[in-house]
């Protein structure tokens, strides 16, 4: 089975559970990915940036890595993401992370340093040398501060087969569609943007990797499928429902939103590693209130 046809739908950008003490809470890992798995997401992604990663160790991060595995048990596919702004060091995480049983890696473009699109290629063509599995590229610019160009995104797709997809979350439709309208038959493209998802699956994206679908699985994965069948009818009944939810889990920090609606569902405790912190309360209470109003539907 080929990437595409692998994660075709719905990845889920798993959060990091902590305890008081800040150190993982395994438990409660194990019972988030149960929880995202039994409501119908069709893969984990471990080590997203929704998983705290800039504040895990690597000790940790190997953890989590070989704990994901164990905890999905091959019942869905697993991306982990590897990405950041110091190529030399991903090149060698690439060569001693456990990505033996990953389908993918998921790599965030590099931050803070601000590469120009000539600097954006040779990172990835350095990493595409090395990879021992795909690449999906990761273009967050809100975050990384440096937009991956569809011309860029265009020559990496045509000059590594190792490169395989990207995940899209820059926001702008028109760079979306550019990339849709010229990328190799066998490029792989998902949103990066949950609000903007069933649009860009309109437009021809293949799924989303999501954060909204660690708390409203179900939903948001039916959205998705529906989407991808071309029923937006459908698709747009159950978006419409969610629109409320995506302001809530981004309005402050992610995944501070994400984290307040996981703990109000009981699945985990609301712990953050500074410098993040948890929702401000009356934030927290408009969490409370949706899930209050929706929870037949988020079950």
């Amino acid at each position: 089975m080929n990437l595409r046809d692998q994660l075709r739908g719905t990845g889920v950008a798993v959060v990091t559970p902590f305890k008081k003490n800040m150190e993982i809470d395994y438990i409660a890992l194990e019972r988030v990915i149960n929880y995202i798995i039994d409501n119908g997401a069709e893969y984990i992604v471990t080590l997203g940036t929704t998983g705290e990663t800039p504040t895990l160790s690597k000790d940790e991060k190997t953890e989590l890595i070989l704990f994901t595995y164990q905890v999905t048990d091959d019942r869905v596919p697993v991306v982990v993401g590897i990405g950041g702004n110091n190529t030399l060091s991903l090149i060698k995480d690439l060569e001693t992370f456990p990505l033996h049983k990953a389908v993918a890696i998921l790599s965030a473009s590099p931050y803070y340093n601000k590469p120009s699109q000539e600097g954006i290629y040779q990172h990835y063509k350095a990493l595409a040398e090395v990879s021992p599995l795909p690449i999906i590229l990761y273009n967050v610019p809100g975050r990384t501060g440096r937009n991956i160009s569809a011309g860029t995104t265009l020559r990496l797709a045509r000059d590594f087969s190792t490169i395989a997809g990207i995940k899209e979350a820059s926001g702008d439709m028109a760079q979306c569609m550019q990339i849709l309208k010229d990328k190799p038959a066998d490029f792989f493209v998902v949103s990066g943007d949950d609000a903007l998802a069933m649009p860009q699956i309109a437009c021809g994206m293949e799924g989303v990797i999501s954060v909204a679908a660690n708390c409203l699985p179900k939903q948001f994965s039916n959205m998705v499928r529906s989407s991808l069948k071309g029923d937006f009818v459908t698709a747009k009944q159950i978006n419409d429902q969610m629109l409320e939810a995506y302001e809530l889990l981004f309005t402050e920090n992610n995944p501070a939103g994400v984290k307040a609606f996981l703990t109000e569902l009981g699945l985990i405790e609301n712990n953050l590693r500074l410098p993040l912190v948890s929702l401000s309360e009356g934030l927290h209470q408009s969490v409370k209130n949706y899930l209050q109003r929706n929870l037949m539907s988020v079950g």
